[in-house]
């Protein structure tokens, strides 16, 4: 299973301990960080980069990934931030990363999620990331549902969930709390994708 995936504009590598330094840029941002619980400082983040590199699934299908540039503009190869396919928590207000075992899916909902660092906002990188690993997941695994969530009122990244195909289905218990229940089939998604062919 080929975990490199590129789109237009895009790079998605597995997260490595080479994106300390951009998670420091990003987990460190109070913007970015406005709707995620606040920031984290740099021996959180450091403690938490085994987690981030880790991977599970089929073929190593869950876990993170790097977001890189293709853009000449941007400088081939810089990175923008990550995009992830995780088990969600329902009643922990944390990712349960013990569930990343290798060949195994967990019995768990998968959602996806992203981070962009602040200056790569508003050029579309969280929806052309988002769709290509939305691709990866109903195209080459085995997993037929995709969820997601955010805090209410980031109406940037439910914005980015809807232009990325994803139906709004109310709420939900998920992070220990109450939240939106956004969803996307594997059916819906290659429907889509016919659709646009």
């Amino acid at each position: 299973m080929n975990l490199v995936l590129q789109s237009e504009r895009l790079t998605l590598l597995p997260y490595s301990d080479e994106e300390v330094a951009l998670a420091i840029e990003v987990f460190t941002d109070p913007e970015v960080m406005r709707y995620s619980g606040g920031v984290m400082d740099e021996d959180e983040i450091r403690a938490q980069m085994p987690n981030w590199t880790r991977r599970g699934g089929v073929g190593g299908s869950l876990g993170v990934w790097c977001i890189r540039s293709r853009e000449p503009g941007n400088g081939p190869g810089d990175k923008l931030g990550s995009v992830a396919l995780l088990p969600l928590p329902v009643e922990l207000t944390e990712t349960d990363y013990n569930l990343l075992v290798p060949g195994e899916m967990p019995e768990a909902e998968i959602e996806i999620g992203y981070y962009l660092k602040r200056s790569a906002w508003g050029q579309g990188y969280a929806t052309e990331a988002c769709r290509r690993l939305l691709r990866f997941a109903f195209e080459e695994s085995p997993l037929e549902e995709v969820v997601a969530n955010f805090t209410l009122g980031n109406e940037a990244s439910k914005n980015v969930l809807l232009k990325s195909g994803f139906s709004d289905h109310g709420m939900r218990r998920c992070y220990g709390t109450t939240g939106p229940d956004f969803r996307i089939t594997q059916r819906q998604w290659l429907e889509s994708s016919a659709d646009k062919a």
